[in-house]
């Protein structure tokens, strides 16, 4: 595949090309290559896990053609640019990092450039593989079938009565809930203090 051709597709929503999206196309690449993988093309058969979003969320997209519209991009929101990508028909899962001193060996492939931004422009789309990421098979700690989870499956929590689709509901005392009413909610709702009249006072 032209590397090329997927920096470019890669940019085409920031107006600007970024070492981060480099490194999410080559990272991509590199995974793919792992698992003996093509990009999906439409299919679901790869499902991508995303350790940060941003531009090299973007990258990844990119080369694997896994989306969070289709289902197959997930953003596990750990600060790293790093990857698992998971063959969901054979359950081999790999986690691709990049090397420890990647920024530092980005050097050597970019001589003459002392800018550490531009090197690593230039460098990450040449470095090889092995001088860039660590690739370690790993298990999935939740089931590939929990994550993708079924199509057309709806329950609707007891508590706020939304609705909740991919079997992301939760049990508790009999009740069915919404991950947000079990108490797992990354937002809180303001509590209502009730303004009093002057004659209550």
């Amino acid at each position: 595949m032209d590397i090329q051709l997927l920096l470019k597709k890669s940019s085409q929503d920031h107006s600007h090309l970024c070492p981060r999206q480099i490194l999410g196309v080559r990272m991509g690449l590199c995974g793919l290559n792992a698992l003996g993988l093509q990009a999906n093309n439409g299919g679901k058969r790869l499902l991508v896990i995303t350790e940060t979003d941003g531009c090299f969320a973007d990258g990844l997209s990119a080369a694997t053609d896994c989306t969070v519209g289709h289902r197959t991009l997930r953003v596990e929101d750990y600060g790293k640019a790093a990857a698992t990508f998971v063959d969901t028909k054979s359950g081999i899962a790999v986690r691709v990092a990049p090397v420890l001193n990647i920024r530092q060996r980005a050097y050597e492939y970019a001589p003459g450039e002392p800018r550490h931004y531009f090197a690593q422009m230039r460098a990450y789309q040449i470095m090889p593989d092995d001088c860039m990421f660590n690739i370690t098979e790993v298990q999935l700690a939740v089931s590939i079938e929990e994550i993708v989870s079924r199509p057309g499956v709806r329950a609707h929590c007891d508590i706020c009565g939304e609705e909740i689709m991919n079997e992301r509901e939760t049990r508790q005392h009999e009740l069915t809930l919404c991950r947000a009413c079990a108490g797992n909610s990354y937002y809180r709702t303001p509590v209502c203090i009730p303004v009093f009249e002057k004659s209550n006072l």
